[in-house]
């Protein structure tokens, strides 16, 4: 199981990690058109955009190519591009590709306090779309300032995106039933699959969700599961986050799958896609209308 980021050892490198999987398997399902990747990154290339030292992990290098190119083997047309913890608020890397790729992305920036209002309206021109708070790997911004960054983030449109493990947030449902921007929780709230769906935490981001106070992402299944491939005890929470409001979810590879010792092919992610939604209907509203609507694709 890759639930929880690997341990650095004391005063020593962060750990490596394995790289994507090159040859992603032709899947047998076919995605609809227009179907948005609503979690993906890149790192990379080292040389022109480094890592910076304060990190849990280090991955290899995986860039915009590399992920096109999975792209083009899967069936996917529209992404998200989260800003990843390995950068801290360094965004350049977000920046430089967004701007080349507007017609088919849009992103998530990592940002604190000290950001001006004028990188803020160069953020959003360039298609960032949310800010991400991550609390389980290093180079994120500490979730306690998510409240007043998103008092400056509010007039954009934007929301704020948490990287969180749902069964450690005692208070979850009041922490965010009125936050003043929309939340994303990724990863379908990144619990132990062993934990079930009645632990309390995964309850009450089911009433989040059912109450529209959240939206969720469908992804991550390989880092809940304790049975690898095809991750049959992370389908109970899918199956679960659907029942509850299929109109406030979105789905993604999280490619390339940094900090996971298990490489998943991404052509099986995606024909796990219709045991998690079994109709079209369902298919084309989580991978295609909810995306464009969050992320304001045209």
């Amino acid at each position: 199981m890759s639930h929880s980021p690997a341990a650095q050892p004391p005063g020593g490198e962060p750990p490596a990690c394995p790289g994507f999987d090159p040859a992603p398997r032709t899947p047998r399902f076919r995605l609809p058109a227009l179907t948005c990747d609503a979690h993906h990154h890149v790192f990379g290339p080292y040389a022109r955009f480094p890592m910076q030292p304060e990190r849990s992990y280090t991955p290899p290098e995986a860039t915009l190519d590399d992920y096109r190119r999975m792209c083009r083997a899967v069936g996917i047309e529209r992404s998200v591009l989260v800003h990843p913890s390995i950068y801290g608020t360094e965004l350049s890397s977000l920046v430089e590709t967004l701007e080349d790729n507007r017609d088919w992305m849009r992103g998530v920036a990592v940002i604190d306090e000290s950001i001006s209002d004028a990188e803020l309206h160069r953020l959003d021109r360039a298609g960032v779309r949310g800010v991400r708070f991550n609390v389980l790997f290093k180079g994120g911004t500490p979730l306690a300032k998510a409240r007043s960054i998103a008092q400056r983030i509010r007039p954009l449109g934007w929301h704020v995106q948490l990287l969180i493990d749902v069964s450690a947030q005692s208070s979850l449902y009041d922490d965010w039933k009125d936050f003043p921007v929309p939340v994303v929780i990724d990863h379908m709230g990144h619990l132990d699959a062993r934990l079930g769906v009645a632990h309390p935490g995964f309850q009450a981001l089911l009433r989040l969700l059912s109450e529209d106070r959240c939206w969720v992402k469908l992804s991550g299944a390989y880092r809940m599961s304790a049975l690898g491939h095809p991750y049959a005890d992370a389908l109970p929470f899918a199956q679960a986050l659907v029942a509850a409001n299929p109109q406030r979810l979105v789905w993604g590879t999280d490619w390339p799958h940094p900090s996971v010792q298990v490489m998943p092919n991404d052509g099986d992610l995606v024909d796990g896609v219709p045991e998690w939604l079994p109709t079209a209907a369902l298919q084309t509203q989580v991978l295609v209308h909810n995306p464009a609507r969050l992320y304001g694709f045209d």
